[in-house]
């Protein structure tokens, strides 16, 4: 499974590629921003993206969630993590297309379960 891992923060993208690899089967891929997000997305299939919102440059996380839920890629599973947790901020993440939307901080397992989740449902269709 494909993991692309989307945030400019150094340490959140060691953190979360640190907790996948505890698990086999899981392909880390790691972006800085929105548009190397998208180059990555086009390139390559995509299972899943962790995605920040608040990301310096040309595209944030909401932007590239748009991009991703509006194209061919629809069917990748997008989580939304932002350090905004007002009902207002989800609502808007949410309405973008994102799948969930997770505030900072959060736990790495908890990502691991919502992986592990999504996989078994998917085999259960």
């Amino acid at each position: 499974m494909r993991v692309l891992v989307v945030d400019d923060n150094v340490q959140m993208r060691t953190l979360l590629k640190i907790t996948f690899s505890t698990s086999p089967g899981y392909e880390i891929i790691q972006a800085q921003n929105g548009v190397e997000a998208i180059d990555i997305i086009r390139s390559q299939h995509i299972d899943i993206v962790f995605l920040d919102i608040m990301m310096p440059g040309e595209m944030d996380g909401l932007d590239v969630c748009k991009f991703i839920k509006s194209s061919e890629y629809k069917s990748c599973f997008v989580v939304l993590l932002s350090a905004k947790g007002q009902k207002a901020d989800i609502k808007e993440g949410l309405e973008t297309g994102a799948d969930m939307y997770l505030t900072k901080p959060f736990s790495p397992l908890a990502l691991m379960k919502i992986v592990e989740d999504r996989e078994y449902a998917k085999h259960q269709a």
